[in-house]
């Protein structure tokens, strides 16, 4: 039997936020940090990162200079318990200091590129997280046959009365928005 790694055995009150902080960068890309709780989260498969990618590069044409767009970086929700989540694509101020942590204040757009290992957690858990942030848009992408065909994005805007996010729209095929900036899309430019 193998032994958990020094940094996975965590006192009762969870990982703290200087304690992820001395983690190693590479330690770090596989993990959330979720109530001061570790989540490994598994390699996504070729198709979710290659669709993730191309959308974050038309994301990242469609924006201004003021913005700037990450793949799978930290973003920070909570220091107490730490709550740290890895977006799929992040868009953010562009001002932001690259040293600085990833925090909603700075967060234009969120998106999630859903996996099967995921689903709960893109669909239920992350949303609610990222609205209770005040992050003013998200969007949850899903594939369900890794072809244009099977591509549906579901956009959200937060609703500043309720602090919960209502729906922009769902597009399948293609999708034209005009919020948070001008974006389209047709699908088979994803994949």
């Amino acid at each position: 039997m193998t032994a958990l790694p020094d940094w996975m055995v965590l006192p009762p009150e969870g990982l703290t936020a200087a304690e992820y902080e001395a983690l190693p960068e590479d330690v770090c890309r596989g993990l959330e940090i979720v109530d001061g709780a570790i989540v490994v989260n598994p390699a996504p498969r070729r198709p979710h990162q290659i669709l993730a990618r191309r959308l974050a590069n038309l994301l990242e044409s469609a924006t201004d200079s003021d913005s700037a767009v990450a793949n799978d970086v930290d973003l920070r929700l909570r220091d107490v318990p730490l709550l740290n989540r890895r977006p799929d694509i992040v868009v953010y101020d562009a001002s932001l200091d690259a040293d600085e942590v990833l925090r909603p204040e700075h967060c234009t757009l969120v998106v999630e590129v859903m996996s099967p290992g995921s689903m709960t957690a893109d669909q239920t858990d992350k949303p609610a997280e990222y609205a209770r942030a005040g992050i003013p848009h998200f969007w949850r992408v899903e594939n369900s046959n890794d072809e244009p065909s099977g591509i549906s994005v579901f956009c959200y805007r937060l609703d500043p009365t309720t602090g919960t996010y209502a729906s922009a729209g769902v597009f399948t095929t293609k999708m034209s928005l005009a919020q948070p900036f001008a974006f389209s899309v047709h699908f088979d430019e994803l994949l």
